[in-house]
Order: C-alpha cells, then sequence, then structure tokens
C-alpha cells in the first residue's frame, strides 16, 4: 500500500530534507558510508525483489496446476503459494520508492480495498478472461487482493467445492499478470526497463559527483531512513489505526487469509532489513545503517534494536485474527500497545536516528 505520513513524522522528514540543502541532498553532511548504500541496494531491495518475483511465479504456477486440475492439494498448495508471496512483498514496504513508485507497481500488486461489486460483474459476464481483458481491468479487480478473496473467500472458509468454474479460469488471468509485474520490477532494479538503467546503480553510486538524482550518499540514506519512518506511519496510524477506530473489519487489509498481523510484521521486518542491511525473505546479510550509528552512538543503535523488538512483540501479542480483534474489547489494549510500540520506533528513527545520520 502507498505510505502515508503522519503530521509528526512528516515535520521530521521535512526538517531531515532542509539539512540536506534544497535540491534533497546536494550538500554532504557527514554520511559517507559507501558499503551501506551499496549494500541496501543490492543485499536489501535488489534481494528483496528478486526472491518476490520467485515467489509470485510459483504462485502463478500454482494457480496453473489448479486451473488444470482442480484437486484439494492443488487448491491448498495455491493458497500456500499465495501465503508465500505476500511474505517479501510486505518486506519491501519500507522502501517503496523508485520503480515500484514511478512504474505504479505498488497498485498494481496490492490495490486494496477488492471492488467485489465490479468482480462479481466480471465473473457473471461470458467475457473471455484474454490478457488484454485482464490488462483493462481496474487495479482493485486484480492483484494480490482479488487473488486472495477469490482463494480464501470472505472469511478464509472457502473450500475447493466452493471455486466456481468461472473463478477457476480467472484466476487462471490473473496468475500470469501479476507475474509479469513481479518480473518488470526486478527488472527495472537489475537490469533497466523503459529505456532507463538499472536503479540498483542509481542507488549504489550515490555521491558519485554525476549522479544527479542522489547527489550525495547522504541523500540516499535520508530516502531510506524515510521509507522506514514512513511505513512505522502506515502500520500504526493507517493499517492498524482505520480499522481498529473504525471498528470495521472490511477496512483490514489482507483480511480474507487471516494474514493481517503477518502483514504488519513484515512491514517492520523491511525495517530492520534496512537497518541492519539484509533480507529476512532472501536470506541476505550486509552492512546497514545500524553499523554506522554504532560505530557512532552505540546506545542508540542498541535502543532502535530493542524498539523493534518490542514493535514485533506487541504485534505479536494482538489476537488473530485482526479483523475479529478490531471489535474485540479485550484485545484493545493489545492492539493499542502495538500502536504505541511502533511510534515509539518511528519517533526515534525520525528524531535521533535522523539527527545522526544527517545532523
Amino acid at each position: 500500500m502507498s505510505v502515508r505520513l503522519s503530521l509528526s513524522f512528516a515535520a521530521a522528514l521535512s526538517v531531515a530534507a532542509t539539512a540536506c540543502g534544497a535540491d534533497g541532498g546536494d550538500v554532504d553532511l557527514g554520511f559517507d558510508d559507501a558499503d551501506v548504500v551499496a549494500d541496501f541496494a543490492d543485499q536489501v531491495a535488489v534481494a528483496t525483489y528478486v526472491e518476490l518475483d520467485r515467489r509470485v511465479g510459483a504462485l502463478a504456477a500454482a494457480i496453473a496446476d489448479l486451473s488444470e486440475v482442480a484437486s484439494v492439494e492443488h487448491f491448498a498448495a495455491a493458497r500456500e503459494a499465495w501465503l508465500a508471496a505476500r511474505e517479501p512483498w510486505e518486506q519491501g514496504e519500507g522502501f517503496l520508492f523508485g520503480p515500484v513508485d514511478t512504474y505504479g507497481f505498488d497498485p498494481a500488486l496490492d490495490s486494496w480495498p477488492v471492488n467485489q461489486a465490479d468482480l462479481d460483474a466480471v465473473l457473471a459476464s461470458d467475457d473471455a478472461f484474454t490478457p488484454a481483458y485482464i490488462a483493462g481491468l481496474q487495479e482493485t479487480q486484480k492483484g494480490y487482493h482479488t487473488i486472495e478473496y477469490l482463494l480464501f473467500g470472505a472469511d478464509r472458509s472457502k473450500t475447493l467445492a466452493d471455486l466456481t468454474e468461472r473463478e477457476l479460469a480467472y484466476l487462471a488471468a490473473l496468475g500470469p499478470e501479476v507475474a509479469d509485474v513481479t518480473d518488470q520490477l526486478a527488472a527495472a532494479w537489475t537490469d533497466g526497463i523503459q529505456g532507463a538503467g538499472p536503479y540498483r546503480d542509481v542507488i549504489a553510486t550515490a555521491g558519485d559527483g554525476v549522479n544527479t538524482s542522489y547527489p550525495s550518499r547522504a541523500a540516499a540514506a535520508q530516502q531510506m531512513l524515510a521509507g522506514m519512518i514512513g511505513i512505522c506511519d502506515e502500520v500504526a496510524n493507517g493499517k492498524i489505526a482505520d480499522p481498529y477506530d473504525a471498528h470495521d473489519p472490511t477496512l483490514v487489509e489482507s483480511q480474507f487469509s487471516f494474514n493481517s498481523l503477518d502483514d504488519f510484521t513484515d512491514n517492520l521486518i523491511s525495517v530492520r532489513n534496512v537497518w541492519r542491511g539484509g533480507s529476512d525473505a532472501a536470506g541476505t546479510t550486509g552492512r546497514g545503517l545500524r553499523d554506522w550509528v554504532d560505530e557512532r552512538d552505540a546506545a542508540l543503535a542498541a535502543r532502535v534494536d530493542d524498539e523493534l523488538a518490542a514493535a514485533l512483540a506487541a504485534i505479536a501479542a494482538i489476537p488473530a485474527p485482526f479483523r475479529d480483534a478490531i471489535t474485540d474489547p479485550s484485545a484493545a489494549g493489545a492492539i493499542e500497545a502495538a500502536q504505541a510500540a511502533i511510534r515509539t520506533l518511528g519517533d526515534t528513527l525520525a528524531g535521533d536516528v535522523t539527527r545522526t545520520v544527517l545532523p
């Protein structure tokens, strides 16, 4: 989902941007660690998107198997493949910039909510689900959540017997479409698409004297921090707050599969991945912002580690599924504690960490 910044986080980023100069980063403010920037590009972003592409390809293959032989085993495998494909995407939400934003890959994959009325109309029609037809549909009629709805049903109770032939045909058409999107996303970082060079190189060469996107390595670090702060805000003040404050389960993302709490966890892992310089989903490691901060303020680095751990533990303490917890008074304390823990982490990143990296 697109990141929305609360006023406090946005103000902190505005201060950081001002410190970096009016054009967003042409003043080198001390952060000049080429390894941190390169490892973010290679060990975090590229590694995450390549793994995402692999898992979405496996999801498309599992859906194809289900469409060819509609067995209980293939149905279960397709559902498991959806859950597996969801993980690296959510672990990439801490850096929703570059190609994922420029080319509209985020809404193409992750638009929410599902447009159920129009989806039902498509399923009730006699239209052939050709690639051109699928390409012309609204983004809220395809992507992760439409596939989720078709595989899991409204409350994860769907069985193979409930899956209609039209739904099966629609799933079979959606699989290659989402796989094509993740192919392009990974390629945009590794090889370049539509005449642009690899975005990996744009990040990794920050501050090399000719890079107009990131004239300094501090500008790249600022971009990384903005992504980390933004997803903390989105989870605490959007993904959790919107349905909880309204007591409205229909506002809960990934509600059909009961995967919402895993989404929140993976979003915080995306912050940890940028912080540490590696990808949990892809199994990579590198030098991260944490290493740079630790060399200058070990206590601050340890505090961020503790706050990350506390936020993850607080999410784990929310009763599952989240769609039911938001209307359960006994879960209110756990939900609000998780929001508070994530906000504490976001405030530290927007405050002390930003001031250390971008003084």
